[in-house]
């Protein structure tokens, strides 16, 4: 059987070759680049949701910090409005003898000592200082004019002075609060009580809390890290530079300006602080980003600013974009791979659909030739049976025919038959007739001898009907035959008195040449 060669054909190339191979080409960039945005998107929202996390929790910090800053200052105001309750002070002020300015003296370093502040000194109305309470110390205020200080000015106006400054005596900074001392409604001098607020300072650093306090002029007094302290953290003009320099304010320290690589201003109170990696802040890092919340304090013009590091949160931010980026990554290869892995499968199910149909095919065609086949079995068949028939009936026609041979043949054969059974039954007559007479006689040898002869010939008839019988025999006859007796009774029917005679089973049969005398047994 021959199959179809167009059937198992190669198919011809498909038209989309060339748009998978432009997807193989812009895939990968597109995912590199999918994935490069999203890793910045997942970096963007984690950074905007810590920094708000951390807001919250910086508030609750920086009301903490900032309330601290107001007790600390706030617990010495009352000390220069109690020099009022003191006579010695009125007296001194009144009539400042040097037994009067002792007794103030030792007046105010009690109290200094109990207070536990800097130094507490009486001023009059001139701005000259009439007592201290560092009288002893080489560096004392005694004597100095101390008028070209804003506390005093305000003091003597009746105003209540609150000064940051650095001392022009010993350059040592501190916190000047100062009280008007009034009697019968009349300044009659000031009372000034300076503080050092380092002590916040070194709270700050042992608690790694990074925040600072800047003045009316946006120079930080207060700071955790010293690097910070008398730098302005807004642009200060030239006027008021000239004006800071001619109040000694602030000595002659410099006064350098803070100014941050990047400000973004996040909500009122909140910014976002972006300081150089060259700063003298932080000069053997990376630019590092802070939180600053910045609050006012009560009391005061000055603010509280605390700083919350950003590293830790861009840190854990690009662990994020990072971690959404390996997670786009791997869904996409996972579906790049479910894709190949479809189209493998959808291939297999497609090839085994073909060779399912191309199965069903060779399948309806071996059943159609099986069917051609079989038919033409069916028809060999028949002209095997209707030759066969034809063959049978031939042969029978044949035996028919030879039957009939066989039967001219007897006819023919008849005359001789005839002289073969008259000349046995003549000498049977004969014989008979001899060994009647021959008992009679009482020779019992000769009618012995008679009668075998006449059994001989008995047995002579026998064989030719025999041999007759079996020649007028049809063909398909079945039974047994002996070869032997077959042999012997040819033998005996061919004998005759010349040896000649022979019975064939041609359909002619020869007569024997003596068989017409008398004497022939």
């Amino acid at each position: 059987m021959k199959c179809d060669p167009n059937l198992y054909r190669a198919a011809p190339p498909s038209l989309a070759v060339k748009p998978r191979l432009i997807r193989h080409l812009f895939l990968p960039p597109l995912i590199i680049i999918l994935m490069v945005g999203l890793g910045y998107a997942g970096f963007l929202i984690s950074e905007h949701f810590g920094i708000r996390s951390l807001s919250e929790n910086g508030q609750r910090q920086l009301e903490l910090n900032a309330r601290a800053v107001e007790s600390e200052i706030s617990k010495y105001t009352y000390l220069p409005s109690l020099l009022e309750l003191e006579t010695s002070v009125p007296q001194l002020l009144a009539d400042p003898t040097p037994e009067h300015r002792q007794t103030v003296n030792e007046y105010l370093e009690g109290l200094n000592r109990r207070s536990r502040s800097r130094a507490i000194y009486v001023m009059d109305t001139t701005g000259r200082v009439m007592a201290t309470s560092n009288w002893r110390d080489v560096d004392s205020y005694l004597g100095e004019d101390l008028s070209f200080r804003a506390y005093f000015q305000n003091a003597v106006r009746g105003q209540p002075g609150r000064f940051y400054g650095i001392g022009s005596t010993n350059g040592e900074p501190g916190y000047y609060l100062a009280h008007g001392l009034e009697e019968q409604g009349k300044i009659i001098g000031v009372a000034v009580v300076k503080v050092r607020l380092e002590a916040m300072e070194e709270r700050w650093q042992r608690a790694r809390l990074e925040a600072f306090v800047s003045d009316e002029n946006g120079i930080i007094i207060l700071s955790s890290d010293p690097a910070r302290r008398l730098k302005s953290v807004i642009p200060l003009s030239d006027e008021t530079k000239e004006k800071l320099a001619r109040s000694l304010q602030y000595y002659w320290f410099p006064l350098n300006e803070l100014q941050p690589l990047a400000r973004e201003t996040l909500s009122e109170g909140v910014e976002k602080l972006t300081f150089p990696a060259n700063s003298e802040v932080q000069s053997d890092e990376d630019d590092i980003s802070y939180l600053a919340q910045t609050r006012p304090l009560s009391d005061t013009p000055w603010n509280f600013t605390l700083l919350t590091p950003l590293q830790d949160l861009r840190r854990e931010a690009i662990n994020q974009g990072i971690l959404v980026a390996v997670a786009f990554a791997l869904v996409a290869f996972l579906l790049i791979a479910w894709n190949e892995r479809r189209k493998v499968i959808a291939t297999r199910l497609a090839a085994r659909e073909a060779l399912q149909e191309a199965n069903n095919q060779l399948e309806r065609r071996i059943t159609e030739r099986t069917s051609d086949l079989r038919a033409s079995n069916e028809r060999l068949k028949g002209q095997i049976r209707e030759r066969r028939q034809a063959e049978e009936t031939l042969r029978r026609a044949q035996d028919e025919l030879v039957q009939a041979g066989k039967l001219a043949a007897i006819g023919q054969m008849s005359t001789s038959i005839a002289h073969e059974l008259n000349q046995p039954l003549a000498a049977l007559r004969t014989l008979s007739g001899n060994t009647v007479r021959f008992l009679e006689r009482g020779q019992l040898d000769v009618a012995s001898t008679n009668l075998k002869t006449i059994n001989e010939l008995i047995d002579r008839m026998g064989r030719i009907t025999a041999s007759l019988r079996s020649f007028a025999r049809r063909g398909d006859d079945k039974g047994q035959a002996s070869l032997g007796k077959a042999s012997r009774g040819c033998a005996a029917t061919a004998r005759c008195p010349s040896g000649k005679c022979a019975l064939a089973a041609a359909p002619r049969i020869r007569r024997c040449p003596g068989a017409d005398r008398p004497d022939a047994p």
